[in-house]
């Protein structure tokens, strides 16, 4: 499941994220440093140096605003989220077709995250820049994503993806993975269409019991499934 997740940053936030990322001090470094070994043959891009006081500082703003973004708690059912971390494309660089590793280390804990869902927030706008389009393959096919800047996408991390070359400009994003409380995709699809229908019926005045009676089945089923 594919969500779009618009409007997570809003312009003020956008134009504070810009100043530092292309600030001449930004500490940007190779982004090989955190590939896996199937990712560093095909990674050509730049991240920002993890742990870094700029890193850190924006990061807390990305997971302040999921905290409030009722979409992504929904699709998401957040368990852990991995500290945000920061990339750039630009001058053909890409990222060629691969899957995010599955177990991460959250950083200066010894503690791992499963990677469920994977991330990524669109930092500049799309017609800044040509290429970088974002290539998810799923059960229907490959999907192209390329996001007005704010906008987040959420992805299974067993899909396999990709980043076109950047051949004008510069591709900003921000990306993270999420260990879910509802591990199996299927089951979380499910449970994101029945919040986003009792959403509907309390928004449109629908039958009082049976949002009730779908409600309890909801909860009933996230009991079921999600771990703690």
């Amino acid at each position: 499941m594919l969500v779009h997740i618009p409007n997570l940053l809003n312009s003020e936030q956008l134009g504070h994220f810009h100043s530092q990322l292309n600030a001449n001090n930004a500490p940007w470094v190779d982004g090989r440093v955190t590939a896996g070994h199937q990712g560093i043959h095909v990674k050509q891009n730049q991240q920002l140096a993890e742990g870094s006081t700029t890193a850190l500082e924006l990061g807390d703003i990305v997971l302040a605003a999921l905290e409030r973004h009722p979409l992504f708690i929904s699709a998401a059912l957040p368990n852990r989220v991995y500290p945000p971390m920061f990339n750039r494309y630009q001058g053909g660089m890409h990222f060629g077709s691969h899957v995010d590793g599955s177990i991460r280390l959250l950083p200066g804990t010894g503690q791992k995250i499963r990677t469920d869902l994977s991330a990524t927030l669109f930092l500049a706008p799309p017609d800044s820049y040509d290429g970088g389009e974002l290539l998810v393959e799923d059960t229907y096919g490959t999907q192209t994503v390329k996001l007005p800047a704010g906008d987040l996408i959420l992805y299974p991390a067993s899909s396999l993806h990709r980043v076109n070359p950047v051949t004008r400009g510069t591709r900003l994003a921000c990306f993270f993975w999420i260990q879910s409380m509802v591990r199996d995709d299927g089951q979380r699809t499910l449970l994101f269409d029945l919040d986003n229908a009792i959403q509907r019926l309390a928004a449109t005045g629908g039958d009082e019991a049976s949002r009730v009676k779908l409600t309890g089945c909801y909860h009933n089923l996230l009991r079921m499934w999600a771990e703690s």
